[in-house]
């Protein structure tokens, strides 16, 4: 797979290297997801056996067509055998969201993180956007169909809500120079029904997080979260650390690594309800870029990363320090930041010299929580 192109790795169907390869099913098989937000987004279908419910599936899923939106204007196709996706949890309160807050008519990515899958996808450096980023961001058009001027000094989750996914993409891929092939997002909702379909993530606490903004209570110990409480403990930003947007971000990337364990070990192919239930939950609760829009796009896409596991997923924060003039913000560390670019777009890992003395990988919220 990883001498072939990025295009054909999603365009050319059932001939592609990953299918070439693929082995009947077995109790080995395991599903698979990349990211916190991710797993909840991509759990891993697993291919055949789907019959009539494939058009059930497919019609679960929402796809954008960020081709289409952004043109020509991007940065250049890399045939290096990786692979970039930009993973998004959206903060709508639309809906059954309103229980986390007001609908204002309009949504935030509250989460975002760059995955960038190396040559041979058999591992992954993870760059979490800390959603109160001031940036430079570009013009985009908005649901409207109107132009939206960007600016200097904009919050980066702002991006999405002026023009939906494609900003968002189009924003990223102008901080990093790097082109997004691929977009996932998934809500709140979607986000518990995946948990609680997969039957709870274990984890154990170091100490006791008690947030009622996020509706988290959680003594110190071991704990097996239910959806509700796994996507209170991804969203938490006063019950553990300063507060700030930084340290919730470590708290989601220790989530994640205990989630991805979770799915892998979970042996849901060899329960095929469970595995029904997953699918059914994982397709509805995501939005995808519309090469990714259908079943047999996202399983194919799924069988070449199955050999991603959390020890061999690098995560870190975009590098950045709070704003002296706004000690809420925080701005890039620019030097450092394209160090962090520079690595991936040469599919290299990221050094460690790109994150050290970055206000987003200090802190001790991360080891707050730990896989269980």
């Amino acid at each position: 797979m990883a001498e072939h192109t990025k295009d054909s790795r999603i365009r050319s169907g059932g001939k592609r290297a990953a299918g070439k390869r693929r082995k009947p099913q077995s109790k080995r098989r395991k599903a698979l997801t990349i990211t916190a937000w991710v797993a909840a987004a991509v759990v891993l279908l697993g291919g055949g056996g789907l019959g009539y419910l494939y058009f059930k599936l497919n019609g679960n899923i929402k796809g954008v067509d960020i081709n289409a939106a952004l043109g020509t204007s991007r940065p250049a196709q890399v045939d290096n055998g990786s692979m970039d996706i930009l993973v998004l949890g959206s903060d709508s309160r639309a809906g059954k969201n309103s229980q986390y807050g007001k609908d204002e008519g309009a949504s935030r990515s509250d989460t975002a993180m760059i995955v960038h899958v190396y040559k041979g996808h058999k591992a992954a450096s993870v760059v979490s956007i800390p959603r109160d980023t001031l940036i430079t961001r570009p013009s985009c058009t908005t649901s409207s169909g109107s132009t939206d001027p960007g600016g200097k000094r904009l919050m980066f989750n702002t991006a999405y809500e002026v023009g939906g996914p494609a900003c968002a993409v189009k924003t990223v891929e102008s901080m990093s120079g790097i082109r997004m092939d691929h977009y996932i997002e998934v809500d709140f909702t979607g986000f518990k029904k995946l948990i609680d379909e997969l039957g709870g993530v274990p984890i154990t606490t170091t100490q006791d997080i008690n947030d009622s903004k996020s509706h988290l209570d959680l003594k110190a110990g071991k704990h097996t979260l239910n959806g509700e409480q796994s996507l209170g403990l991804v969203r938490t930003r006063h019950g553990v650390g300063d507060g700030s947007d930084l340290g919730r971000i470590q708290l989601q990337q220790a989530f994640i690594k205990a989630l991805i364990e979770q799915v892998k070990g979970v042996g849901v192919f060899t329960n095929p309800s469970k595995l029904l239930g997953l699918a059914n939950a994982a397709t509805k609760a995501v939005t995808t870029d519309s090469d990714l829009a259908s079943v047999s796009s996202l399983t194919s896409f799924a069988n070449g990363l199955k050999s991603i596991s959390s020890s061999n997923m690098k995560m870190v924060t975009l590098p950045v320090q709070y704003d002296p003039a706004d000690l809420n913000r925080v701005i890039p560390l620019e030097a450092k930041s394209q160090q962090v670019w520079a690595a991936l777009k040469a599919d290299k890992p990221i050094p460690a010299s790109a994150t050290k003395g970055s206000a987003g990988d200090t802190g001790s919220a991360g080891k707050v929580v730990t896989g269980s």
